[in-house]
């Protein structure tokens, strides 16, 4: 069966959307044995998806509206990091044999077509006729880390597109082909699993401060000017508080890609409701939240070093150790958007990101070679020119 393309968006200058007034919280409605979730729309019976432009579900069919709605009792808080982990240890010991995992198949309700949850996604489409379907409970399920908030997409994927030819224009050395013709593909809105760590440390380190100075050595047409270092001893404390060290909790996405998108901008983050995900796909966790810790201790250590050669000063370090506690651990798993796409030049596929709350792009590119090779040429014969100028 072939898939079937959803309803265009109605234009801006369309009639003016049915709009709800009372808060909506967001839970749709539950199919398939309450295994899965989706959106009906209440004007026309198609499927409501979140609508970037008015942060709101929208029918794409009808143009009809309704508002995800939030208390003002609810906020994003801080989880205890310990109390999480000791909560996941019981649950799994308290595990028979006998448990069933849960079932990650759903019956889609448009088409009667069954759809299959591969891996750690949690929402995405029917593949017959474009409806889309979430997982339910992964995201809240007591056996897991819950999802304590999610950050909205921001950013239509016309702006995206826009950012990324931006993007494609402004790279050095790239074949004129690929920039004449873009990055062409797909775009996918994901939405995928963070954890943000904060924690007061406490460090204690040693090491020497080195200072420079200049001795002139030799005679004749040998003599020239050295430098040498003085090294000093050097030790100290201090303590540093880190807040919301982001970590993606995804293996199936480079790393250091998606990291160049950072930051995310954690003000416009929300409480969690499924409702934001309608029309994404959307991915829970494959990286462990202790795991998760590891990953972001390695970026705490980072920032420890470097405020440890700061203090010791000087024109150069030594570090010897470097001792740090953390304590006041907390947590927070959060759903992030991005626009990632997939292109081909020549071949060869290349992956490309959008931070979906920014705009920011980044992503693996091709190299003209030719560029290269003629702008080294270009600078060696610089270098030999003024070579020759300083021994005429």
């Amino acid at each position: 069966m072939m898939s079937q393309q959803p309803p265009p968006l109605p234009p801006d200058n369309a009639e003016e959307p049915i709009f709800l007034e009372e808060s909506f919280v967001g839970g749709g409605q539950q199919i398939d044995d309450e295994n899965g979730r989706i959106f009906p729309c209440e004007g026309c019976g198609a499927d409501l998806v979140f609508h970037i432009k008015t942060q709101s579900l929208k029918c794409r069919h009808c143009g009809f509206e309704k508002k995800i709605g939030f208390s003002d009792e609810e906020v994003v808080e801080e989880q205890d990091f310990y109390g999480m982990l000791a909560h996941l240890t019981e649950l799994r010991e308290q595990q028979t044999e006998g448990d069933e995992e849960e079932k990650r198949e759903v019956q889609c309700e448009s088409c009667g077509a069954t759809l299959l949850f591969v891996d750690t996604m949690t929402s995405s489409e029917c593949p017959y006729c474009t409806s889309p379907i979430q997982l339910e409970n992964v995201h809240t399920c007591e056996k897991r880390v819950p999802v304590d908030a999610v950050l909205p997409f921001q950013v239509e994927q016309q702006t995206a597109r826009q950012n990324l030819s931006d993007w494609v224009k402004s790279l050095w050395f790239a074949p004129n082909d690929f920039v004449a013709k873009g990055a062409d593909g797909t775009f996918h809105g994901v939405y995928l699993p963070y954890f943000t760590f904060d924690s007061m440390t406490s460090t204690h380190y040693t090491g020497q401060r080195g200072e420079y100075y200049y001795v002139t050595v030799g005679s004749g047409k040998n003599r020239r000017t050295v430098r040498r270092t003085r090294w000093y001893p050097a030790s100290g404390s201090f303590q540093r508080f880190f807040d919301d060290v982001v970590i993606l909790a995804s293996r199936g996405l480079p790393r250091k890609l998606i990291r160049e998108l950072e930051p995310f901008p954690m003000q416009l983050l929300v409480p969690f409701r499924h409702a934001l995900l309608a029309g994404f796909t959307a991915r829970t966790y494959d990286v462990e939240l202790d795991d998760g810790f590891i990953l972001g201790k390695e970026r705490i250590d980072a920032a420890i070093y470097s405020d440890v050669c700061s203090r010791i000063g000087g024109d150069t370090q030594r570090v010897s150790s470097v001792q740090s506690q953390y304590d006041a651990i907390t947590y927070k798993h959060l759903l992030l958007p991005l626009w990632l796409m997939t292109y081909k030049y020549k071949d060869k596929l290349y992956q490309v990101a959008v931070n979906a709350a920014t705009g920011e792009v980044h992503g693996e590119r091709p190299y003209s070679w030719v560029k290269i090779l003629l702008a080294s040429l270009a600078a060696g014969a610089l270098v030999l020119g003024g070579f020759a100028l300083a021994n005429q």
